[in-house]
Order: structure tokens, then sequence, then C-alpha cells
């Protein structure tokens, strides 16, 4: 990005030196004109004023003002629904949303007076009020005009904690680092919207999706354009998510597909700046007492996760790739021998006829009968997992078909099959799911799979798709971030219409997709800072709304060498200890994940495999409370304690549930600071207590324990035997662990 000195056109992406010749046309709202009521809502006429092309904003006299609707809705008594329609229809219903039987629309009314309009709602609780007094001013200076009547608002999503325009961001009238309210006109037609909130000094900014950065996103930009990540330490993403929640405890929701941007007080300090790519600012404000409120009311809009399968919470075994019956069936039987307690294989991309060439058919000569294959398989207690992806290769058997029936967008120029396989235009077309043929026929391919017994989908990719192609009923640009959601959508349903089991396997994601879990945090590296980025990712995600997530134990790839790098024994053993303590738990990567090709630590991890299927029925009563509220089953400290400016700032250590307070070791010198929040803590190996509000410096930290806390007083659910899979399980025979003065620590008790 080339930094200009003028900050709103950096953010805009304005070009100063190209003002004169660029059809780009900058628009600001200005004083409201009207305002009326429509149904039980409330529209305000506001007046967009095209300004001058030059880097000083003042309006153009030359050119005639418009007039836009602001439509103010109110769902219930803590959302509110702000859109800025500029000539486009606002999206009533989308894929997004997903509202509750309990989510109605309530009545606003309007009360006029001479200097604000007051919007109130059915109990008479004030909503909104559009500002129409002009700044109290002492003339002695005539050096600068004075500036143009701009939109002025406050919204009060809750009727309690007021929300404000950001309608005053400005060094002097002509150069502003935000604009409230604003419209770009591309060749003479509107084109892009941009609102602005105001900030608060010191307000912190959480969630926007899968972000590998610090937990305070104040003072980044990110865009909100799905791509593949290419690992967890970068600013690239496969879940772009358009919420955020404020430390001020309110929630924004930008309800639309369009690619954008958000600035959390980057760009302006005194600002949080939306643009995005359509003439449509539809914004859903959400208010709460704390996070835990505006999180579940955010889910209430866009759709509660469903509960997975109990056997989706043991271990799930993979790497890239198996490829043959007679191999996986030998590592299957290695792991019952050695008691390696195990409910999932992944096979990835090496089950096919040619490896990566994903035409949802089995290799007929290395697995000669798969439907022998996966129902042996299921009698010793193993599901099936299989990788696919939603694009068709050039010379897939399905092509032809494909092409004829326009299941796959038709392209301008046709393309062939490359080289990478890192990349949607390596391949000749992406799955239309815009087209209700389409996904009957994708549907069908994994039907015939999932009547095999196979139990989920791994549903790789669809962060992007071939932008170049053309879809049946959504423009490519507004298809390319919902399509995460409406592919996870197709293969969710089919898998629980056939298995029974709601579940896939999914990495790229938007708005709504926590409905569909399992998601994972994507291509990691093996190595500690791999490890470091897949828990801030986590985080963040679980803060969007997400309630289960996952990420390849040991890290994906090796480092430097991407295939063949040797996975270091420490870091294998404290990625594990990570999983286990992470909603769901796989071995996933590019060379040998099997714990038995690691001796020297074989018996540690089986240990940790073992605590992991004893802490199931804990895993599965946090997941029930998960699926009815705003709570992930991993969680940042702020959700549990908001109130504390320190977890505001913590990312990497994290609540489990509600109980278990979790900080993974990182690093090869076995050391680690662990922040313990107010309360009394009991450490779940050693039994020790400490209490809260402290730092602990904790050094030479044993291979065999992990940093660890429990409530002091916690009632934890266990499951008491061995088992080797969870189709052994019988949940009457699930006993409670106190945590009190009589517990020694977990390997002692």
């Amino acid at each position: 990005m080339k930094q200009t000195n003028y900050q709103l056109f950096d953010f805009l992406d304005f070009d100063p030196e190209r003002l004169g010749v660029a059809t780009d046309r900058l628009w600001r709202a200005g004083r409201p004109l009207a305002i009326e009521q429509s149904g039980k809502g409330i529209i305000v006429h506001v007046p967009f004023h095209c300004q001058k092309p030059t880097v000083d904003m003042q309006p153009d006299p030359e050119v005639e003002a418009q007039s836009f609707e602001l439509h103010i809705r109110a769902y219930g008594e803590r959302i509110l629904r702000v859109t800025a329609a500029m000539g486009q229809k606002i999206h009533e219903e989308s894929p997004m949303l997903e509202m509750a039987s309990d989510v109605k629309e309530s009545p606003l009314s309007i009360e006029k007076a001479a200097e604000e309009w007051i919007i109130r709602d059915d109990r008479q609780v004030v909503r909104a009020i559009i500002d129409l007094s002009a700044p109290t001013i002492d003339w002695w200076s005539d050096l600068l005009p004075a500036p143009e009547p701009t939109f002025q608002a406050t919204f009060f999503p809750d009727g309690k904690k007021a929300v404000n325009i950001s309608s005053q961001d400005q060094f002097f009238p002509g150069r502003v680092d935000a604009m409230g309210l604003a419209m770009i006109s591309v060749e003479g037609k509107p084109a892009k919207a941009s609102l602005s909130l105001a900030a608060q000094p010191g307000e912190k900014f959480v969630g926007t999706g899968e972000r590998f950065t610090k937990m305070d996103l104040s003072g980044r930009t990110f865009q909100l354009k799905n791509q593949d990540g290419q690992g967890v330490n970068n600013r690239r993403t496969y879940k772009n998510i358009p919420f955020y929640l404020s430390s001020e405890m309110y929630g924004m929701f930008l309800h639309t597909s369009a690619y954008g941007k958000i600035s959390l007080a980057d760009h302006s300090t005194r600002s949080v700046q939306m643009l995005v790519e359509e003439p449509l600012a539809d914004v859903f404000l959400l208010g709460g007492e704390n996070p835990k409120e505006i999180l579940h009311h955010y889910r209430r809009l866009t759709g509660f996760p469903a509960m997975p399968p109990l056997w989706s919470f043991g271990v799930w075994m993979s790497r890239m790739t198996y490829f043959s019956a007679n191999e996986v069936e030998e590592i299957c039987d290695r792991l019952r021998v050695e008691k390696f307690p195990c409910d999932v294989i992944h096979l990835d991309t090496g089950w096919f006829e040619t490896d990566w060439l994903c035409e949802w058919k089995f290799n007929a000569e290395r697995f000669p009968d798969p439907k022998g294959f996966v129902q042996k398989l299921k009698q010793q207690g193993y599901r099936v997992s299989l990788w696919q992806m939603p694009y068709i290769a050039a010379n897939a058997i399905q092509h032809d078909e494909a092409k004829a029936n326009k299941y796959i967008g038709p392209l301008k120029e046709s393309k062939v099959q490359g080289g990478s396989n890192f990349s949607a235009l390596d391949y000749a077309g992406t799955i239309d799911f815009t087209y209700p043929p389409a996904v009957d026929w994708y549907k069908g391919l994994l039907r015939e799979l999932l009547e095999m017994g196979v139990t989920c989908i791994k549903t790789d990719f669809g962060e992007e798709i071939h932008l170049d192609a053309t879809y049946h009923n959504m423009p490519a640009e507004l298809l390319n971030n919902l399509y995460a959601l409406l592919y996870q959508k197709a293969a969710f349903e089919v898998t629980e219409e056939v298995a029974g089991d709601g579940v896939v396997w999914a990495r790229a994601g938007w708005a709504g997709c926590q409905r569909y879990p399992i998601h994972w945090g994507g291509d990691a590296a093996a190595s500690w800072d791999g490890m470091a980025g897949s828990l801030k990712g986590g985080l963040h995600l679980g803060l969007s709304g997400f309630g289960f997530w996952s990420h390849d134990v040991p890290g994906f790839h090796g480092v430097p060498n991407f295939m063949n790098s040797v996975i270091p024994d420490d870091l294998y053993v404290r990625w594990t200890q990570f999983g286990v303590f992470t909603s769901h738990i796989r071995y996933h990567g590019t060379s040998k994940r099997e714990p038995y090709h690691y001796p020297a630590i074989a018996d540690t991890v089986r240990k940790w495999w073992k605590l992991r299927y004893l802490l199931l029925p804990y895993i599965l009563e946090q997941s029930r409370l998960s699926i009815q509220s705003g709570m992930p089953v991993l969680r940042a400290m702020l959700l549990h304690f908001p109130e504390d400016p320190l977890c505001w700032h913590l990312d990497d250590q994290y609540f489990f549930g509600d109980d278990f307070l979790v900080a993974p070791v990182m690093n090869s010198e076995n050391a680690r600071r662990v922040y313990l929040p107010e309360g009394d803590w009991v450490n779940f190996f050693t039994g020790v207590s400490s209490g809260g509000s402290q730092w602990i410096n904790m050094e030479n930290i044993p291979m065999e324990e992990m940093p660890v806390w429990v409530r002091a007083g916690a009632e934890i659910p266990v499951y008491p035997e061995e088992i080797a899979c969870t189709d052994e399980m019988d949940m009457d025979k699930a006993k409670t662990l106190v945590i009190d003065g009589g517990f020694k620590g977990i390997w002692n008790d």
C-alpha cells in the first residue's frame, strides 16, 4: 500500500494523483432532509454531496446532490439494524441470516424536536437520535471556511450503550480522516459504501474471523476477502467474518458478502471505518452486558452451531496422504495393538485414481472393495473421513457432464489444470452452489460415498473461486466470500441425511458457516510460531460466532523442507497437549504423524490420548452448552473476565469450557508465564492451589504436564475406564471429579 498524506484516501483506495482523471467520485452524507415511518421501522432521507476531485474536501457545486434512504429497525431489545441503501435493494434475506424464532422486528416511533429526531421502541426506550443541531461557534477568524454539514447520529443497540456515527473526524474542514457516511460512484453510478463509527481512546476490538495476530485488533486494517491463508502467520486468512466485538460492549455485524475492508482505529484512531464494494451498508449493532451476551445475539441472527456427534470428539488420525486400503488397515491395526485410542481415520488426497485429481471415486486397484474397506474399519470403531474439493479438473471424469449441465461456472477463457495444487485457478471450473441442480449433483457425488459408510467429508478449499466465471444466481464478486457457506451447507446436509451425523471438516469460512461444524485452522507450519499462530486464529474465530474449531497436530508442513523436515519430539508432545484441550483433535501433515513413529515420546502421547478420552464427558457437556449460547468451546480469556483489562490482550492462554484455564507450552525451553485471573485455581496435574489476579512464572515444565488450572470447587464429569474408541463408551459409567482439597492432580487422583 502506498501511504499518502490523505488518510481517508488511503482507506478508500483512492489515488490522489488521479483525482482529476479517475471516474471514481466521493459523495459525503449531509444533514438529513426528512424522516418518516415505514412499517415498523424508520426511514431517514439523507442527501449525499459529491466532493470536488481534489485532496481537500469540499462539495462540488456543479454536481447535484443525491438523496438516499437510511433505514433503522429494531429486532427486540438488543439488536438495531441500520441500513444505508444507496440505490441498491436491501438484502432482507440472505444465506448469512438464520434468525432465531424469537428475533422479531419491534415497532419504532419518531419524536421530532427542533434540533433532533428521537427514535423510540415500543417500550419508549430511545434507540437512536438523529442530530440536526449546528455546532456552537464563536467566530474570530475566517481563515478557513466553515465545515459542511454532515450526517450525525447516535444509536443505542440495547437502549443503553451509545454508538456514534463518526462525523467529525478531521484535522481541518478540508482534511478528513473518516466520513461518517459516504458513497463512491464509478462512472456516475453508486458502487461502494463507507460507514464510520466513533472509536474511544483505549477501546479494544476482537473477532473479524480467524486472525493470526494479537488479541486486541485496535490499530489494524483487514481486507474482507477470503483467500488461501497459506499458513497461520500472515494477514491473509481463510475465514473472514464481518463481525467485531468491542470492549465498549457492543458488536457490529456487517451484513454483506461483498469485498470490503475494516479499519479498527487504524487509519484514524478516532474511528472504526468500513468500506463495502456494493452501494449498501447494512449493519446490525448488537448490545449486551458482556461479550457472551453480544455473541449470543450475533448467533441469534446468523445461526447456532449444530452439535457434532460423539465420535467426532475422539482422536482423528491422518497425514498427506494414505494411498491404499492395506496401508490404512495396517495403521488402524497398529494403533489398536499399541493401545492408542482413536475414532477417525482420514484419507487425504491419495484415495483417488490419481493423487489430487478429485473425482469422488476410490482407486479401484489400491481400494478394490471400498465399501467392504469402510465397513470393516467401522466394525473396528473407526469412522472414515474423505478429502475432496469444490473444483473440477479438466481431465476429471465428471468434467464434461458438469460443463454441459452448467454445474460449474463457465469461464470466459478456458483453463487447464496446472501443477501447484494450491489454487482454484489450477482447475477448469468451480461448482456453482447458487444453482440448485448443481447442488443436487454435488450431493449425489457425496451420497454414493456416504452410503458406503463414510461418515465425514473434508470440505477443503472454498475460500477462492474462479472470478472470471459466470454463476447462475450471483455475481462472482459477491459469491467469493459466501461460497464457503453454500459449499459446506450442501456437504453437511447430505452427510446428515445419509450418515445420520451432521458434520464436515472445513477450512474456509464466512458469516453463518458456524452452523456447519467442524472448522480447522488450515496449513500451519510445524513450528512453535505455527502453533502460536494457530491458537490466535482459533481464539478470534471463537469470538466470531464459531463454537467448534481444531488445528493440524503437530502442524501441517515441515520447516524448512515443506514435505520432509523431521518433526521435533517436544513440538509433537506440546502440540498434542494443545489438541487434547481443543474441541476436536486431528493429526495431519505432510509427513509421518502416527505416534509410534516417535518412539522416544510414544508413551507420553498415549497417556495424553487417554486423558482426552477421560475428558470426553466434560467436552460433551461444554459442547451442548456452546450450541445454545454465545460461547465457543475454546474461549478467549475476555469472555469470562471482560472487566479485567489484561484479558483483552491475552492470546496465548484460554478457557476450555467453563472450568479449565489452559496455557500451552510453545517453546523448547519448557517455560512460560501464565496469568491467573481473579478466583481460586487448582493445578490440574499437581493439585496445588493458587489465588488469582497474579502472574506465575513457570520453568522446567515436565513433558508429561501442561500448565492447566481448574476452578476450585468445579465438578468435572469424566470417563473412568480406558477405551479404544467412543463406541465402547457407556455414559452411565461417567463419574464426577470434584476439584476440592482432596484433589491431588489428575495423574495422582
